[in-house]
């Protein structure tokens, strides 16, 4: 997974960020970001364009006041549909909201646990310890583990790159559903609108039967 987890080089405005589904016409504004961005792999607009009509369910983006601040690339593996892999992030350093890379980490991997699934994958250096740090942050809050193993070895990538190391959280527990809300409770009675209490049967006494006969 190719990251920029950047902290604002700016005064933060506190704004809280909105998280929402990418469409296709957002490719070139996260194309510029990615391009921007020190460290990232820079594929072409169409690429983040066909991404967006393609997973736009399985990634997000975070914007302030309508402007990309940052995204996150994901799938579902169609050989484990339970497992979600995420493959590219990054934030803009431009806006300085605390701990947005964290945030929108969490809120992409918490919507797809609310729609099944139970494994969250990324493929992390050993030196990005930034991304590293917030894997094991989500897994410490869900109660899952993470095991990691070399998925793909930099002889099959070219020279100058590392390893791909597979980082694997899970299982996760489902998300609980939201339970109905509890009907509430009658209006209370006024007496006069309680219902009495049934009478028991009166016997008659001996007398009351021999004035009767």
């Amino acid at each position: 997974m190719t990251t920029a987890l950047a902290s604002g080089t700016r005064p933060a405005q506190r704004k809280k960020p909105v998280f929402r589904t990418p469409r296709p016409e957002d490719g070139t504004a996260v194309w510029e970001l990615v391009r921007d961005t020190p460290g990232l792999d820079t594929n072409s607009r169409y690429f983040y364009v066909l991404w967006f009509r393609d997973f736009a369910d399985c990634s997000l983006l975070a914007t302030v006041d309508d402007e990309i601040v940052g995204f996150l690339l994901g799938y579902r593996r169609p050989e484990e549909p339970d497992t979600y892999f995420v493959w590219q992030t990054a934030v803009s350093p431009r806006h300085g909201i605390p701990f947005l890379g964290v945030k929108l980490f969490e809120a992409a991997a918490d919507r797809q646990r609310e729609r099944g699934a139970r494994y969250v994958e990324a493929t992390v250096s050993a030196e990005n310890k930034a991304i590293l740090m917030v894997l094991r942050q989500y897994a410490r809050k869900r109660s899952a583990e993470v095991t990691d193993r070399v998925l793909f070895p930099s002889a099959w990538l070219g020279e100058g790159h590392h390893d791909e190391v597979l980082h694997r959280i899970g299982p996760l527990d489902r998300a609980p559903a939201q339970q109905p809300a509890a009907p509430p409770p009658p209006a209370s009675q006024s007496p006069a609108q309680q219902p009495s209490a049934p009478q028991s049967p009166v016997r008659e006494s001996a007398q009351q039967k021999e004035n009767a006969a």
